[in-house]
C-alpha cells in the first residue's frame, strides 16, 4: 500500500486532537507538528495530507494572529501537491443568507470575525494548493475544550438545567467532533474526486435547545428544563473586555434559524454515517460526571 502521512497542525486542540485519532485509526501514518521544536518545511517532506488545526487562543487576537498563521502554511506548502484540510465555521454567512446555507451560499459575513474568516478562505482558494474545506457549525466534543456547549450550556445538565444562548425554538447547526474527523478522513481518502479547492458543508445535527434538551433527557433520565443565558453581563463587561464584544456580536447565529445543507458531503460519501444524536450528546457531557440514563455506556469512537 502507498504511504498514507498525515501532518497535525495543533494536535492538542479540539479539531486536531480528534483529527489525529480518526486519522490513526484509519490506518494513516500521524505526525503532529510542535511550534517549539519542528520546522513546517522539512515537516511536510513525505506528507499527502496536512490537517491545519492551528486557531489563535482567542477572538481577541484573530485581527493580529489568523492571518499570519494560514500565510506561515500557505507559503510553506507552496509547490507541494499535499491537501490540507481546513476546519470552517458559518461566521461567513449573513443572517438574511437562506438556509440551508450550502457551498454555494454568497459570503457576507456582517461581523469582523466574519470577515477574517472569508479573507482567510479566499486566499487559500487563490494559492493554487489543494483545500478541502471542511464547514461546520458550533462543536460539540467529547470532553470540556472551551466550546459554547460546555462552558455555557451544558455545566447545570446534570441537574435537569440546559442554558440556552438564544430562543429555544432557532434551529441551530451542531457538529459532533468525532464524526467530523472521520468526514475528513474519508473526504481526502476521495480528494481524487474533488476540485482543488472544495467547499464541503457539514449537515451534523440541526436542533433547536427544546430539541437538544430532548435528547439530554433521555440521556439523563431525567426532565430537562431550557433557560435563557443572559446576554447583559457581557453588555457591561464589552468596555474593558474586548473578548466580550465579539462573543455579542456573534449573537446573530443563536437568532438565525439555520442549518448546514449536507447534499454534497453525501454526494462524495454515500455511506457516511453520523453519530446518533442521543450517544453524542452522552459523550458531550461525559466530563460532568456520570451520567446516570440508559445512553451512558454508549459512547462512541473518538
Amino acid at each position: 500500500m502507498m504511504s498514507r502521512t498525515v501532518l497535525i497542525l495543533g494536535a492538542s486542540g479540539r479539531f486536531g486532537r480528534n483529527a489525529a485519532n480518526a486519522f490513526a485509526q484509519a490506518g494513516w501514518t500521524v505526525r503532529k507538528f510542535d511550534r517549539a521544536r519542528d520546522d513546517l518545511k522539512q515537516s511536510l517532506d513525505g506528507v499527502q495530507v496536512v490537517v491545519n488545526g492551528w486557531n489563535p487562543p482567542d477572538y481577541t487576537t484573530w485581527h493580529r494572529d489568523l492571518l499570519p498563521m494560514h500565510r506561515r502554511l500557505m507559503d510553506a506548502m507552496q509547490g507541494s501537491d499535499a491537501t490540507v484540510i481546513l476546519p470552517a465555521n458559518v461566521y461567513v454567512f449573513a443572517p438574511t443568507a437562506p438556509a440551508p446555507w450550502s457551498e454555494r451560499t454568497k459570503h457576507a459575513a456582517p461581523t469582523p470575525l466574519g470577515r477574517m474568516r472569508v479573507q482567510v478562505e479566499d486566499e487559500y482558494k487563490r494559492s493554487g494548493l489543494r483545500v478541502i474545506v471542511l464547514r461546520c457549525g458550533d462543536f460539540l466534543d467529547t470532553c470540556a475544550s472551551g466550546q459554547w456547549f460546555d462552558l455555557v450550556m451544558a455545566p447545570k445538565v446534570l441537574r435537569g438545567k440546559l442554558t440556552y444562548p438564544g430562543r429555544a425554538d432557532i434551529a441551530h447547526a451542531w457538529a459532533y467532533l468525532p464524526d467530523v474527523a472521520r468526514a475528513a478522513v474519508h473526504l481526502v481518502e476521495r480528494r481524487a474526486q474533488l476540485p482543488c479547492y472544495a467547499d464541503i458543508p457539514f449537515p451534523g445535527y440541526t436542533l433547536t435547545a427544546l430539541q437538544m434538551a430532548e435528547a439530554l433527557e433521555r440521556v439523563t433520565g431525567r426532565p430537562m428544563r431550557v433557560t435563557q443565558m443572559a446576554w447583559w453581563p457581557l453588555a457591561l463587561l464589552s468596555p474593558i473586555k474586548p473578548l466580550m464584544r465579539h462573543l455579542r456580536a456573534q449573537r446573530y447565529l443563536w437568532d438565525t434559524r439555520h442549518a448546514l445543507d449536507g447534499k454534497l458531503l453525501r454526494a462524495v460519501v454515500p455511506d457516511f454515517q453520523m453519530t446518533p444524536v442521543d450517544t453524542a450528546m452522552a459523550a458531550a457531557i461525559q466530563h460532568l460526571g456520570p451520567v446516570p440514563g440508559p445512553e451512558a455506556g454508549q459512547l462512541p469512537r473518538a
